[in-house]
């Protein structure tokens, strides 16, 4: 499949540039980032929402705390005035 895309002339040179430090292709260069990219955002939006979940999961369970609670144990763990 092809597939035109339009690029800034500063990236275009960065991807040449990564093209010609890895001895390949830059359509092999940029296909790979695109893939490594699509991944990683599908990874992170999974993390994302088990994260989401523990959370409604723990509050259902009653393990919650307030703000006040939660906000002093941070100023405490960074040293943060009151």
């Amino acid at each position: 499949m092809t597939i035109v895309i339009n690029l800034s002339p500063e990236l275009e040179e960065q991807l040449r540039k990564k093209a010609a430090l890895d001895g390949q292709d830059i359509n092999v260069v940029a296909a790979n980032l695109l893939a490594n990219i699509l991944k990683w955002e599908a990874q992170d939006s999974e993390e994302a929402i088990k994260g989401i979940q523990q959370g409604l999961d723990d509050f259902e369970a009653g393990n919650s705390r307030s703000f006040n609670e939660f906000a002093d144990e941070q100023r405490r763990k960074y040293n943060l005035p009151a």
